[in-house]
Parts: C-alpha cells; structure tokens; sequence
C-alpha cells in the first residue's frame, strides 16, 4: 500500500514538473476547419483535429525535401515553388541550398499561417520572409501551379501528411491524374516534383509515373534516433528529352 502511495506521489510530482500544453492561437482553414497552434515549453505544434501536422522539434525529413531536390537539380539558381509554409524549416533549407539568383514562391492557403510566422513562430523563420528571393502567394497552390507554363524548376508540396486531402478535400486534386499533369506542365524540362509524406502510397508512386515522371522515392527517420517511424519523398523528374505521353492518353 505504502509502495504504492509513494509511486502515484512520484507520478504526481513528475507531471507537475512538465510544461503545460498551451493553445497560442487558432486558424480557420478556407472550406472548413481549424489548426492548431500549441505550445508546451519551448516547442511548438501545428495540429489538425488530434493530428500533429508539424512540430518545431522534428523537422529533418521536411528540410531534406529542399536539400535532396537541390542535389538532384542541375542549377541552383531556378524558380521554385514552395507549397505551404509550415514553420518554416523547409523554406529555410531552400534559401539555404539555391543560390542568390534564384527566385522563391511560396503559396500558403490559411492566412493566419502568415501571421504565425511573423509572430509567435517568427524565432523559427527569422529573416527568411524579408530575403529579397521570397515571395508569399496567400491562395491554393493547385491554382498557382494550374495557371502555370514551363515556370518552375522545382514544385515541393509539403501540404498534407501525404499525399490526399487530408486537411482539406480539394487537396486530392493535387494528387489526382489532372493535378500531376498539371505539375509536369508547370514545370521545365529536368525540372523535379518533390512530395513529402508521413506514410507510404504505392498508389500514388504509380501516378506519377502514368503522368510522364521519372520516380525516385526514399524513406528517411521521422526524427532523429528512430526507427520505427519514418517519413516518405517522393522526387518525380520530368524528363529533359521531347515529352513522354501519359499512360492515361
């Protein structure tokens, strides 16, 4: 019995030394919906429903979706489409991995993400919203990429937790057949369409390739030191030669 008091004591004591899980603020998601902005100590979190959709402590796959496309492109001074601005970590590996030439649009479909950057997240952004390659599109980015011609060396889409709509369903549109002939038509030729995932979609690695791409996937640690859970990107590459036709013609 005394074992016992002294062990519901000692759980009591430790939860108590723990951060308290605050909500900083709430965001409205155009067509329905809310995120989440929490905080708990030092770190933050963007959650959907129960969902975290980014954290500010784990962030290594979503910056390598900005680094490996980098490596597998042969300029680094090219226009690149950011799709979502997240907290920040892989816009910032971009203006990292380009360089002082290149051109950067972000498109960002809930305002208040914009606010968040400038405000309470804006320790994880720093000066990257001011740097002159920058520039913030609030809108879908399947309008920004639809509206397209040949525009883009590098479309990255980290939006959803994988690839459907799982925050908003007009995301499947993106990842629909039309949506990814809409990317190969937004882009140049060589030019890469890089997709982050928290999950596997043998499905979706198939349309790629039936929308004229040359797929390369990995799988990289969710967070460092783990292994059970990890992240997907897939790099889709259309081809620098005379246009493939789609399996779907």
């Amino acid at each position: 019995m005394q074992a016992s008091m002294a062990g519901e004591r000692r759980a009591k004591a430790a939860n108590a030394c723990r951060p308290a899980i605050e909500t900083v603020d709430v965001a409205d998601i155009p067509g329905g919906g809310q995120l989440h902005l929490l905080k708990c100590g030092k770190e933050f979190s963007i959650q959907f429903g129960r969902d975290e959709l980014m954290g500010s402590q784990d962030h290594i796959s979503e910056m390598a979706l900005a680094t490996l496309t980098s490596k597998r492109l042969g300029r680094k001074d090219g226009h690149v489409l950011v799709g979502g601005l997240g907290m920040g970590f892989t816009l910032d590996a971009v203006l990292a991995a380009w360089t002082a030439d290149a051109l950067v649009t972000v498109a960002e479909l809930v305002p208040q993400i914009l606010v968040w950057a400038r405000g309470p997240l804006s320790h994880l952004f720093k000066d990257n919203l001011a740097d002159p390659r920058v520039s913030v599109r609030l809108g879908d980015v399947y309008d920004v990429i639809a509206e397209a011609s040949g525009r883009f060396d590098a479309i990255l889409l980290d939006v959803d937790n994988g690839p459907d709509g799982f925050i908003t369903p007009g995301n499947d549109r993106l990842y629909s057949h039309a949506g990814l002939g809409a990317a190969y038509a937004a882009l140049r030729p060589g030019g890469l369409l890089s997709v982050w995932s928290s999950y596997a979609d043998d499905g979706f690695a198939g349309r790629l390739e039936e929308s004229g791409f040359e797929v390369d996937e990995i799988i990289l640690p969710a967070y460092v030191g783990s292994t059970e859970r990890w992240h997907n990107i897939w790099f889709a590459a259309k081809p620098c030669g005379p246009a493939r036709l789609s399996q779907m013609e």
